[in-house]
């Protein structure tokens, strides 16, 4: 890997400086912390015009913080800090966040960070799934100062984010759902180093009977410049009592969300089967959380 344009290399320590060189070197620089994306794009000859590069590993943004409205995961949270945080093992609502870092290799999440999963707007990854699935807001900072950006309006396209000149990402703040919700994830993948070919996250809120009150169901891998909601499945499932019939035909409904592509890993019709199956599959799982039956 060669980066041969870059020119600079600064590692601030205060949020204030970094957007100072933002405005500085404009489109010609990068935040990188933890360097896994970096790297990807620059092994296959994708990252070129860079001059500067920004590492923002010292501005103390490694931290996980909650309260009884959110939790907060600084942008500089490398995924294994994620594994070892008690809310995110134990937490029914945040099974989500805890199935999507059991896939990556033990390289990968003492490397890679949050905010690099989420700025980078990859839709093969899989936090940012799991992130929408439990209705994410990225916490951004710029000229202005800071400012809230819900993740779905984050992504705008493929590896395009909706930030504004000279900001970037300081955090994910994942809102406390009501009492009786649980999420999932499920990824279908050819190794332990691979990009999704699909994954799905959800999350569900019950009320009495197992009706279901709330319903979140986003789709990634290969169906999408960006996770995909599937707004078909949700629609199904708001106000059903959810059982097999129910999760069975939510599955199938999510098929109709998705318009996935077809490649050397996949073709469109398998993306869409896959998709219907693995959104079936976290649905089982995030009931079977809410049943004390799974972690």
């Amino acid at each position: 890997m060669a980066l041969t344009s870059v020119e600079s290399f600064h590692s601030p320590t205060d949020i204030s400086t970094v957007v100072q060189l933002l405005q500085r070197h404009e489109d010609s620089a990068l935040i990188v912390a933890g360097g896994t994306f970096l790297h990807g794009l620059a092994s296959r000859g994708l990252l070129t015009g860079i001059e500067a590069l920004i590492d923002i590993q010292g501005l103390g943004l490694d931290g996980i913080s909650a309260d009884s409205d959110n939790v907060v995961i600084g942008a500089t949270t490398r995924l294994v800090q994620l594994e070892m945080n008690e809310a995110v093992q134990q937490e029914a609502w945040l099974g989500a966040v805890k199935d999507a870092i059991s896939y990556p290799p033990v390289q990968i999440m003492n490397a890679a960070t949050v905010g690099g999963s989420i700025a980078s707007a990859c839709p093969l990854f899989d936090l940012p799934t799991s992130f929408l699935a439990l209705d994410g807001v990225v916490q951004a900072h710029g000229p202005e100062g800071g400012r809230d950006i819900p993740l779905q309006a984050f992504f705008s396209g493929l590896f395009e984010n909706s930030l504004a000149p000279a900001e970037f990402v300081t955090a994910i703040r994942l809102p406390q759902p009501p009492p009786n919700s649980a999420s999932a994830f499920i990824k279908l993948e050819t190794n332990a180093n691979d990009l999704a070919i699909v994954n799905a996250g959800v999350a569900l809120t019950l009320g009495g009977a197992n009706r279901c009150e709330q319903a979140r169901v986003f789709i990634g891998g290969g169906t999408g410049e960006t996770p995909v909601r599937a707004a078909a499945a949700e629609k199904l499932l708001a106000g059903a009592v959810v059982d097999e019939a129910v999760i069975s035909s939510a599955g199938e409904a999510a098929q109709t969300d998705v318009d996935p592509i077809s490649d050397h890993r996949a073709s469109r019709k398998y993306r869409m089967v896959m998709a219907g199956l693995l959104v079936e599959k976290a649905l089982h799982k995030a009931t079977a959380r809410l049943r004390g039956e799974a972690q």
